[in-house]
């Protein structure tokens, strides 16, 4: 709130206003794979401009963009680094990169956003799907090569995270898990890699087998970590003694949340607990802008997909059966709601 007397200024209202600038010229620096390139070593103007194939004409303009947006670092003498954050997540080399995202944010939800109006006004999803042809998972799953790129970009939003429940969640209580609707299985690849006597299982559709068995294979995983094909809303769960389930929630509408809840309860054993964790709404409905954004994206995404308070998720959870709910800030707009059967 503004101080008495202090005058009124259309400031934040203008930088939001044209927060797609900054955002469109992040995203083309993540397309064009700046940031891997200036990890290797830094490099001047000419020469970096001639890497990435740019024209003469706007390339400085770019580049210092990046500088005063934070994302870049600029020598006395001219020459262009990345800073401490980009080096380590936007390197595609480097297993903390999180840039999969940007990359299916530019290519997909930059454009898909555009019609957020139109969502808006008749609540129908405005990516693939927006013709009425083909549900938004079929259209993702039917084309190899999309899947793979959406899977990756799943673990790049979610890899922060994943580490942290992996290490908050008291897991030495347990010897087996499952992670539903698990993608390129990052998450149960961190549950594992922190906790060497699990047992865990990646469970999603079959297309999603060999993906998940290649990321699992890169970081030594095979012999504790499987790949179970299932579709949640055909077959049962897998009973192991905790469920996870990272950013799946939201993807559907309210009997479907309900439903998934009740089969994590049913396949779980008493003392077995379900992790549910997503860009969790502040229960005030003020504070947590991303996961109230995150939600207008389910709009553009899915049929009837939304996000949800952690109030909401517990009252799901109690009304499943589960006796004790808690919740846990994991970092940024992300938290895990964990209930104990």
């Amino acid at each position: 709130m503004s101080a008495p007397n202090t005058p009124l200024s259309p400031e934040h209202i203008l930088q939001t206003g044209f927060a797609f600038w900054p955002a469109k010229t992040l995203l083309t620096a993540v397309e064009l794979g700046l940031f891997t390139e200036l990890a290797k070593h830094p490099l001047g103007l000419l020469e970096l401009r001639n890497r990435l194939g740019l024209h003469p004409r706007s390339a400085q303009d770019f580049f210092d963009a990046l500088v005063a947006l934070g994302f870049l670092e600029r020598s006395a003498e001219g020459i262009y680094s990345n800073t401490p954050a980009t080096d380590l997540f936007l390197d595609q080399r480097k297993p903390s990169y999180v840039g999969g995202i940007l990359e299916m944010a530019n290519q997909r939800l930059y454009h898909y956003w555009g019609h957020l109006t139109e969502a808006i006004r008749t609540g129908r999803p405005q990516n693939e799907t927006r013709d009425g042809s083909m549900p938004t998972f079929e259209a993702l799953y039917a084309d190899p090569a999309r899947l793979r790129a959406f899977l990756a970009a799943m673990s790049g939003i979610s890899r922060t995270s994943n580490q942290l429940i992996a290490r908050k969640f008291p897991w030495a209580n347990y010897k087996t898990y499952a992670d539903i609707g698990t993608a390129q299985g990052d998450l149960a690849v961190q549950i594992a890699a922190a906790n060497p006597h699990l047992q865990g299982l990646g469970f999603d559709l079959p297309e999603v087998a060999p993906i998940f068995e290649e990321y699992v294979e890169a970081h030594n995983l095979s012999a504790r970590l499987k790949f179970q094909p299932g579709d949640f809303f055909k077959h049962l769960l897998p009973k192991t003694e905790v469920i996870t389930m990272g950013h799946i929630l939201h993807d559907w509408g309210l009997p479907a949340k309900q439903m998934l809840i009740r089969k994590a309860y049913d396949s779980l054993p008493k003392d077995g607990a379900l992790i549910v964790y997503e860009s969790i709404i502040d229960d005030d409905r003020r504070h947590n802008a991303f996961g109230l954004m995150m939600s207008l994206n389910m709009l553009i995404e899915t049929i009837d997909g939304f996000d949800y308070t952690a109030a909401d998720c517990q009252k799901w959870m109690h009304e499943a059966g589960f006796r004790r709910t808690e919740v846990h800030h994991l970092i940024g707009p992300d938290s895990m709601v964990v209930a104990y059967k």
